[in-house]
């Protein structure tokens, strides 16, 4: 699978622009904020029907603009299709496979999968659970299609009894009956979840050490632990129940798989507050190739791997590591961004595979080399 062509309308700072690609490796070089991450994350678009980087679709048309149009021409398993993305502003984001509109975004998640590296992963290590969790369930989901479905069924079930307690506390009243209906739902759809999880986080770990130890010449050791309340009891019925008190006094639900976690560890320390920032670049890097491995295993498929800015706080020998590993590796098609021409084209000479490079300013396409 890869993506043959990339066209933007008013999408971030593009006013419009066309893209023919390598099926191999293909780089942007250019000054910061000249829109060579804009056009990853339109990639990224068309794979997970939405951006990395921004939560509201609104905020990426560009300017004044009434709309966006993001488009694509993918090859996989031999058929070419299609993919189409669209948002004026006020409606509904349009999403279109060969013409034919979705009925659910959902049903797209994992057809064209994709792995990006950014600098803003570094999130994962230094923000709240949620970013952690959102992680764990976006590289789950773009595999299982189930797990996606259940996902958004207990998220709605989870607002639905914050709602009720709130409705409770708010009314002097309790009905015992009705929030058991909600706990029920919850603790059926939590023993997916969690075990969906802790499967993924167990296969991650061995994947997330080897290119961590690649990466490092294994200079140092490295963990990553799934932390659930589950572990106590996979009966999430019954930790309900313990907390209700806490619960309706809170008017929020205290337990369950929204509360879950991921801990980084190096060398038994925390990679959050002993790590450098080297060191974890190098984590942060190795988690998203083992992504990658992990979607690849579960779909069959090689996902486009989008690599953004990423050279950057490694050092020389961590470079050299990530450049042979790129060669050597199994990879499909490759997206990079530099701020380094040089930098890319050695790199794209190192590796020696089919190649194109565009050199972009200010929504630009300024050069482009094979």
């Amino acid at each position: 699978m890869y993506l043959k062509s990339l066209s933007v309308i008013n999408f971030k700072n593009w006013e419009e622009a066309q893209f023919q690609f390598s099926p191999k490796i293909n780089c942007f070089v250019g000054n910061n904020g000249s829109g060579k991450t804009n056009v990853l994350d339109a990639i990224h678009y068309l794979s997970v029907c939405k951006s990395y980087f921004i939560s509201s679709d609104s905020q990426n048309i560009k300017d004044q603009n009434p709309f966006f149009v993001v488009e694509g021409n993918f090859l996989k398993a031999e058929t070419d299709y299609h993919i189409y993305c669209g948002l004026k502003k006020g409606q509904k984001k349009s999403f279109k496979r060969n013409k034919k509109e979705y009925e659910k975004l959902a049903d797209h998640i994992g057809q064209f999968p994709s792995v990006i590296i950014s600098p803003y992963d570094r999130d994962l290590i230094m923000e709240g659970s949620e970013i952690r969790r959102k992680f764990m369930d976006s590289v789950i989901s773009q595999s299982n299609s189930e797990y996606l479905q259940h996902l958004l069924k207990y998220n709605r079930t989870v607002q639905q009894r914050n709602s009720l307690l709130k409705f409770f506390a708010a009314n002097h009243t309790f009905d015992r009956a009705n929030l058991d209906i909600y706990n029920e739902m919850m603790a059926e759809l939590a023993v997916t979840i969690y075990k969906a999880r802790k499967e993924f986080i167990q296969d991650l770990k061995e994947k997330l050490q080897y290119y961590y130890g690649l990466i490092s010449n294994n200079k140092e050791e490295i963990n990553i632990l799934y932390k659930s309340q589950l572990h106590e009891s996979e009966d999430l019925k019954s930790l309900l129940d313990k907390n209700l008190d806490k619960d309706r006094l809170n008017q929020y639900t205290g337990v369950g798989t929204h509360k879950d976690d991921i801990e980084f560890s190096l060398s038994t320390r925390s990679l959050k507050k002993f790590g450098s920032q080297g060191q974890q670049k190098s984590f942060l890097v190795a988690l998203k190739l083992a992504q990658y491995d992990f979607i690849s295993d579960k779909l069959g498929v090689q996902p486009i791997l989008l690599l953004d800015d990423i050279f950057d706080k490694l050092d020389e020998e961590r470079v050299e590591k990530l450049v042979k590993l790129v060669h050597d590796e199994s990879f499909g098609q490759i997206f990079i961004t530099d701020t380094h021409p040089e930098r890319t084209g050695a790199l794209v000479k190192k590796i020696n595979k089919e190649s194109q490079i565009f050199e972009v300013d200010n929504g630009l396409i300024i050069n482009e080399k094979k």
